[in-house]
């Protein structure tokens, strides 16, 4: 087939690279009004059989919608749209299409091994979930400025994740942050450090924790913990983890000599995955309906940190 990929930044010349490799992929059709790539063509992706979105995410909508007009499968990086409000209307738009959103966590191996375990009944009773998404440094200050704060930007894959792996959805939010680092962050009404409780349907609770300056490395963790055990996900030889306690050579515990450097090393095999259920038409993967779900969250968690109190996720449906 041919595809066409708009955007080359960092995460769609990951993309660019790993289509041009796949073996359904003929033809690769490429757009961005700065940047080149040397794997695939100039042209108009829209004359494509699939359209991977890769461009900014003031885009998303726009170009969702044009693509399903052509009656062409979309992938596209999240968000949808900014808002909750577009994000339905790209919803509404886009009915009847094939329209996988891009959260690659869904494909990362520990993920997929514990919601396996979880649903096997590995785990016994779910009773608590612990959730961390870190950076290892903060990024550039015009990006902070347009992110949509660090619940809708960082923290809405955690709410993704969250609902895949438990099936459990999320009905009130109490979310804290603060300020640490650089200025620019509260200058654009944002945080740089984050935590949030949130309450699932069936009364199970949940942990979040975040940070743009986790200086050790990148660190995305998820604990399971069940009537019979836990499961951790992230917890590898490169998680960016020190132990305060002994440990012989013999332990399985992270040695961070070399951690995670960021998001596009760590999830390198879950990127090139939900690229290829894309290709492969699985339509059990992450739609725009699981997308809004998770923003849901996201904004009540944003609207809790502002008015400091928690919020039913049903306060911010549409």
């Amino acid at each position: 087939m041919r595809v066409g990929l708009l955007g080359l930044g960092r995460i769609g010349a990951v993309h660019a690279a790993t289509l041009a490799a796949h073996p359904l992929v003929d033809e690769l059709i490429v757009a961005d009004p700065v940047r080149t790539s040397p794997y695939g063509r100039p042209g108009d992706p829209f004359e494509a059989d699939a359209v991977v979105i890769a461009s900014p995410t003031g885009t998303h909508a726009e170009l969702i919608v044009r693509a399903c007009e052509r009656g062409l499968p979309v992938f596209c990086e999240k968000p949808v749209a900014a808002t909750v409000a577009e994000t339905v209307k790209v919803l509404e738009a886009s009915a009847g299409n094939r329209v996988q959103i891009g959260f690659q966590r869904r494909f990362d191996p520990g993920y997929v091994a514990a919601a396996t375990a979880l649903r096997a009944g590995e785990l016994g009773e779910l009773h608590r979930v612990h959730l961390v998404t870190a950076d290892p440094a903060p990024p550039p200050a015009e990006y902070i400025a347009s992110s949509g704060g660090i619940f809708r930007d960082c923290h809405i894959h955690d709410f993704d994740i969250l609902r895949w792996v438990t099936g459990r959805e999320v009905v009130s939010v109490y979310a804290q942050g603060a300020n640490l680092g650089a200025a620019f962050f509260a200058e654009a009404g944002d945080v740089d450090s984050s935590a949030a409780l949130l309450t699932l349907h069936d009364g199970t609770l949940a942990t979040l924790q975040g940070s743009r300056y986790n200086g050790g490395g990148y660190d995305v963790r998820m604990e399971l913990a069940g009537t019979k055990r836990t499961q951790v996900v992230g917890l590898s030889s490169r998680a960016p983890l020190h132990s305060a306690e002994y440990h012989s050579p013999e332990d399985l515990l992270p040695r961070p000599d070399n951690p995670w450097p960021d998001f596009v090393a760590r999830f390198e095999a879950a990127y090139r995955g939900e690229i290829d259920a894309f290709l492969r038409a699985d339509r059990s993967l992450c739609s725009i309906e699981d997308a809004l779900e998770a923003l849901y969250v996201a904004e009540a968690a944003d609207l809790s940190l502002r008015e400091g109190r928690p919020v039913e996720v049903a306060e911010v449906r549409r």
